[in-house]
């Protein structure tokens, strides 16, 4: 598999915020979302096995570790790798796009999805087939660009009954989208979702990698 950086940091998103965490990011990523932010992965890598990999999680005296990319599900070692961390008794976390098929992810693995609003340019490529297969220990996540994104997230969040199935995150694009405006709709319209920040970027800056 190819992977494109390993790294111990705390956990910047998520309801695992703060949390120190392992950070797994795998190259490659089948979409281009206009605000993504960590595009250097679509192309930059190292080839290692699975046994490799595990060799640098080990090095940490951490037992939460996130798959992350790019978008991991596209590499097809990804599934033994996170079956071999699960069984070393891990606590492992996907971060993945809502555009490949989770079914085949293990139920042990807390699936973050992120679900592709408008303004990202990618919101033809969800599978909201993929609902189905979250359970309540998931999260979606919405990274929300403008109001037009917070409308969509917003019907999206009632005709799929989003918050009696998982988790739900809300995200403002990080420099795009001013973090009270977000907090004002979501209070406005009482919305049952979690406002999150990537705290990575409030602690290190935006273009720091391997944080």
């Amino acid at each position: 598999m190819v992977i494109n950086e390993i790294f111990y940091s705390i956990q910047g998103e998520s309801s695992y915020m703060g949390r120190p965490c392992i950070l797994v990011r795998l190259t490659g990523c089948p979409l281009r979302c206009l605000w993504c932010d960590s595009e250097y992965s679509f192309y930059e890598g190292e080839r290692m096995t699975i046994d490799r990999v595990l060799e640098a999680v080990k090095q940490y005296d951490c037992r939460l570790v996130e798959i992350t990319g790019g978008e991991p599900l596209a590499q097809k070692d990804v599934y033994p790798l996170m079956e071999r961390l699960l069984a070393e008794g891990y606590e492992v976390l996907l971060e993945t796009s809502g555009a490949l098929d989770v079914s085949r992810v293990s139920r042990g693995v807390v699936k973050i999805m992120d679900l592709k609003c408008p303004g990202s340019g990618e919101v033809h490529r969800n599978r909201f087939e993929n609902i189905m297969y979250l359970s309540p220990k998931d999260e979606v996540k919405f990274v929300i660009a403008d109001y037009r994104d917070y409308l969509w997230a917003k019907e999206v969040l009632e005709e799929y009954d989003l918050p009696r199935r998982c988790q739900v995150l809300f995200s403002p694009v990080f420099g795009q989208l001013d973090p009270k405006e977000l907090v004002e709709w979501i209070l406005k319209d009482h919305l049952p979702v979690r406002m999150q920040l990537q705290l990575h970027k409030l602690i290190w800056g935006p273009d720091v990698r391997g944080v």
